[in-house]
């Protein structure tokens, strides 16, 4: 009998599970394209945390008050299907609260990821790992590295173009000694870091150890996966900042110097996932009473992305400790494990006073 629980809990079987070996090493490939696209902070024009209409207005020295967008173009990393990057790859209901994050790129130690990448907007834009083995002709990051040629072509995509990324997943990629059974990565453009992540060019990597992984590579000890970026988005230091942002908040300044514009904060977006004051839907972020539910917490780039992330009603453990609140610093990566007791809907926020009363909050609801 113990040997047989023994066996069960080593394949994930359990309530409304089947017992699956772990997968086999393999290449998993994505097809993944930098497309521009407009981009809504608040979806609606309500602010779901107040039950208010949302506003925004930017205040001068020598203007009236004027009214501020949340609708900017940006660049974000989106799933085709196949390499003729016609129909995209639609988000299962699970994943639609990634929001403008890339999409998820998923594997098992001892797999590959290979990432057919194809440049759809304009400049030149990469694709870099963090944690996943690369070799030099898929760093997806220009400087002087001593590469010349083929070894160079990953540094930034023209517009048009296409490039193989080739990242192996060792053992350092996954889980270490005080880890649960995944871990989360990211992925980003590195070919102006400043302006191409300010444009929307960020998104996760999940790895699960082999031994604790489904068929499909998700961890068996996980019922729900949530990933959340807490990302301060410099709207002046986007590629579009001379689009978005109106003509009375821009001064004349060499392009050399990103992010020097009038309005600040008023041009930027403290978001979960690029939706800011509640706006990302209640129904993609509904877990279950007793779910074994895990939260991949990361933040971005900017000066202020230090983010102390705060779930009101229930609590997590990280590293084995009980908490509710988390620390993150600069491009941070922290995962928690949550088994929701509480039914109700609860906000899920920064602690950072002003980052949460400029937008930072979504909600979460548990359900029976």
């Amino acid at each position: 009998m113990r040997l047989a629980l023994l066996l069960l809990s080593l394949v994930g079987a359990g309530p409304g599970r089947r017992p699956t070996a772990p997968p086999p090493p393999m290449t998993r490939t994505y097809y993944v394209a930098a497309d521009t696209v407009r981009w809504n902070y608040v979806p609606g024009g309500i602010d779901q945390l107040s039950g208010r209409p949302y506003t925004d207005t930017a205040f001068f020295p020598d203007s009236a008050p004027r009214p501020v967008s949340t609708v900017y173009l940006k660049i974000l990393y989106r799933e085709y299907t196949d390499a003729t990057f016609q129909t995209l790859n639609p988000r299962p209901p699970e994943w639609r609260h990634l929001g403008f994050l890339g999409p998820l790129l998923r594997a098992v130690v001892g797999d590959t990821i290979r990432v057919v990448f194809r440049n759809n907007a304009p400049g030149r834009f990469s694709m870099h790992p963090h944690g996943v083995f690369y070799e030099k002709s898929s760093e997806g990051a220009p400087y002087v590295d001593g590469t010349s040629g083929a070894d160079t072509a990953d540094d930034g995509v023209p517009q048009g173009g296409t490039h193989v990324y080739v990242w192996p997943v060792p053992l350092r990629a996954g889980p270490g000694p005080n880890d649960g059974s995944s871990v989360l990565w990211m992925y980003h453009s590195h070919t102006d870091e400043v302006r191409d992540i300010n444009s929307g060019l960020i998104g996760p990597i999940i790895i699960t150890a082999r031994a604790k992984a489904r068929a499909d590579g998700t961890p068996v000890d996980v019922d729900r996966e949530i990933v959340t970026a807490f990302a301060q988005v410099e709207e002046a230091s986007s590629w579009f900042a001379d689009q978005n942002l109106p003509p009375f908040a821009k001064r004349a300044i060499p392009r050399s110097e990103p992010g020097r514009f009038d309005g600040y904060p008023f041009h930027v977006e403290f978001t979960i996932n690029g939706f800011t004051h509640g706006s990302l839907p209640l129904e993609d972020l509904t877990i279950r009473r007793g779910q074994r539910v895990r939260w991949y917490v990361f933040a971005s780039t900017n000066d202020f992305d230090f983010h102390a992330p705060h779930w009101h009603g229930n609590t997590v453990l990280l590293n084995g400790m009980r908490t509710d609140v988390l620390q993150l610093s600069m491009m941070q990566m922290v995962v928690a494990d949550m088994i929701p007791d509480n039914v109700g809907t609860w906000l899920f926020h920064c602690h950072v006073s002003f980052h949460f009363t400029d937008g930072m909050g979504v909600r979460y609801r548990v359900t029976e």
